[in-house]
């Protein structure tokens, strides 16, 4: 794969710092998970294709140690707040300095720097602070935050990774690692780079929910169907627009102009009543195969029995029978091959990844003993 031979030490976080490793290990790296000792159950759903190895930080022994799989890796994923690193002796100036072609990708909230920059927060609060959530939500209703996609995973974990394979890209010119600052609020309002540079050319000019692309256009918005599930519409250029309205039997010489914003709420609700008469799959049949931009809403539980999906392998089952989706996007010499065995549990792999950093079998069975590692290796096999 892509990033056979790549070392990723990750220190055990939520979210998007998983998500990062995860895409990582999803296109070869060997990514290690540095977890807690005495942690229980993993909060980790991210876990596929990583390694565990448990190490009580606690202890001068357990920093020692990790210490020493840092330096002797590519990558150092960390997730804490500004300052936690260093406190522990392991910020990236010292690393780098073992280690200098270490790539050392910071994942924060706000950012290394700032004055937010040791401040708590949530996926909401970073998307607030990005200015994006001002832009989402229902014309009249207050700003909604959808899911916790974009700063935590879009903003966040995919940014971080971004950045990780770029800096290792570059490190083969210059032989050199760095530091990367991955902040969620840069990382979202990056992503929304096309809300911020459309502005000028009269795209996000309205209120909230009254502009083309965030619900105010009726020809871009969800409607109910006669079975309660929704189809979704994104018909805007006119000749897709012209292919909605044939296949809705609409005649344009009885509806509004399309682009009249004040005649916007008559349309609407003729679309609505209109694809309120029939189910999902009539309105599924009656559009596939046109260019109207019209499509079913699937839930989770359809979405890898639709045909376009299931042609293409978009989802996939681990060893367990749980579905989802297969690692993008895909490369045609060395794709993704995500590992579908069961998740690690904490400290699975701690005498394997140990030995493989070159620990001998009694400088392990030492740490064990003294309670600076942990390995449940016989529990995950239970």
């Amino acid at each position: 794969m892509a990033l056979a031979g790549v070392r990723v030490i990750e220190l055990a976080g939520l979210a998007p710092a998983p998500f990062c490793g995860m895409i990582l290990a999803d296109f070869g790296a060997k990514v290690i998970r540095v977890d807690r000792t005495k942690a229980g159950i993993p909060l980790d759903t991210q876990a596929r294709g990583k390694q565990s190895v448990a190490i009580n930080l606690k202890t001068p022994e357990g920093v020692a140690l990790l210490r020493r799989l840092c330096v002797q890796s590519d990558v150092v994923l960390e997730p804490y707040r500004k300052g936690v690193m260093e406190k522990l002796g392991l910020g990236p100036c010292e690393l780098l300095k073992e280690n200098p072609r270490l790539v050392y990708a910071r994942l924060t909230g706000y950012g290394q720097s700032g004055s937010y920059a040791t401040a708590a927060g949530h996926d909401i609060n970073y998307l607030a602070m990005s200015g994006l959530l001002s832009r989402l939500g229902r014309s009249g209703e207050k700003p909604y935050a959808p899911l916790n996609l974009l700063a935590d995973f879009a903003g966040g974990g995919l940014t971080c990774a971004l950045g990780i394979v770029v800096a290792l890209l570059e490190r083969t010119k210059s032989g050199k690692g760095q530091i990367i600052d991955a902040s969620m609020v840069e990382g979202a309002a990056y992503t929304g780079s096309f809300v911020w540079k459309s502005r000028s050319i009269g795209m996000w000019d309205r209120s909230r929910g009254e502009n083309l692309l965030d619900s105010g256009a009726p020809f871009y918005d969800t409607y109910q169907t006669s079975d309660g599930k929704y189809m979704a519409v994104g018909a805007i250029e006119p000749q897709f627009y012209r292919q909605l309205l044939k296949g809705l039997e609409l005649d344009a010489g009885d509806l509004p102009p399309q682009m009249s914003f004040n005649d916007w709420p008559e349309l609407r609700q003729i679309l609505t009543e209109r694809f309120a008469s029939k189910t999902q799959a009539d309105w599924s049949r009656i559009f596939d195969g046109t260019d109207a931009c019209v499509t079913p809403v699937l839930s989770f539980d359809q979405v890898s029995s639709h045909p376009h999906n299931r042609e293409r392998g978009s989802f996939m089952k681990d060893s367990s029978g749980a579905e989802s989706p297969r690692p993008a996007p895909v490369l045609s010499r060395t794709p993704a091959e995500p590992c579908l065995a069961s998740d690690p549990v904490i400290g699975e792999h701690t005498v394997e990844v140990l030995e493989q950093y070159g620990f001998t079998s009694a400088e392990v069975e030492q740490m064990l003993a003294a309670g600076v590692v942990e390995c449940n290796a016989v529990k995950a096999k239970l």
